[in-house]
């Protein structure tokens, strides 16, 4: 057989309720010659249980590591390694994609570029709905539409990133106008030599954010390459939960001494290296 075109890498902890959600939009795709990576940065059993019982249609595999705390950097970069494909998605298991996300996000790969997207952050009532069947992805152009007055009172964040444009459309000119500066873990796509360029994701980050998504760009950037934009293209809708967010001091300052010392090519990553 060959190898699929793509390698879609979802990071997940253990929400098996919201991961059925992602999946079932994943069978929605347009596109589909793609492989599933489930990067587990744990090894819990009912996620093991929910995967074997789960009816995929695309092929798939699952990785596990030991919980030794936040350690999803060293997930991916497993991940990367086990991929089939030559072209890597990421989102994470709490991102429920619109039809045409991989279909953007492969439509505008190029060798050169980094694509990154944005999200929309559902309320608890949405993220009720699409839990309980009675929302759907191809329904949220139409709802925002319906309640565009109200949407700040909602609770519904980012809803401007929530509407999918197709390129074609009388408003296509808009996503080709939206710029990106950064990019985020959860939508964000590349070739797979342009991550090995870098050597992966820096495993010396220890704790959520900065370390998944904004070391990267400058480390991108540093080896040639370029940022596109996917936004209100490769669409996707964020299950609202509990954050899991923390005080940002320690990896803000470990960003600034890596880009000070210039290794955009990291030491702890695929490759461990030995500083000089």
């Amino acid at each position: 057989m060959s190898a699929p075109k793509a390698s879609l890498i979802i990071s997940v902890y253990n929400d098996t309720r919201f991961l059925k959600v992602v999946l079932d939009s994943i069978k929605a795709q347009t596109f589909k010659d793609f492989e599933i990576i489930i990067s587990e940065d744990a090894e819990h059993e009912n996620m093991k249980t929910f995967l074997k019982d789960y009816p995929f249609e695309n092929s798939w595999q699952h990785l596990t590591q030991e919980d030794l705390g936040w350690a999803k950097n060293r997930a991916l970069n497993r991940a990367i390694l086990a991929a089939k494909s030559e072209y890597l998605v990421f989102i994470d298991g709490d991102c429920v994609l619109h039809p045409q996300f991989m279909e953007q996000h492969l439509r505008l790969s190029r060798e050169n570029l980094v694509l990154g997207g944005k999200r929309l952050k559902l309320n608890k009532k949405l993220t009720q709905s699409f839990l309980d069947g009675t929302m759907n992805p191809s329904d949220i152009n139409r709802f925002l539409l319906l309640h565009l007055p109200l949407l700040h009172k909602k609770s519904i964040r980012y809803p401007e990133e929530g509407f999918f444009i197709a390129p074609k459309s009388v408003l296509g000119f808009i996503p080709r106008g939206r710029i990106l500066k950064n990019i985020t873990g959860c939508n964000m796509s590349f070739y797979k030599k342009a991550i090995l360029s870098i050597n992966g994701f820096d495993e010396d980050y220890k704790l959520p954010a900065i370390g998944e998504d904004i070391d990267l760009i400058w480390r991108f950037q540093k080896a040639g390459y370029k940022l596109g934009s996917v936004r209100n293209l490769a669409v996707q809708y964020h299950l609202c939960h509990k954050g899991n967010w923390v005080d940002q001091s320690l990896n803000s300052k470990m960003l600034k001494e890596k880009q000070h010392k210039g290794h955009f090519r990291c030491l702890n990553g695929i490759e461990k290296i030995q500083e000089k």
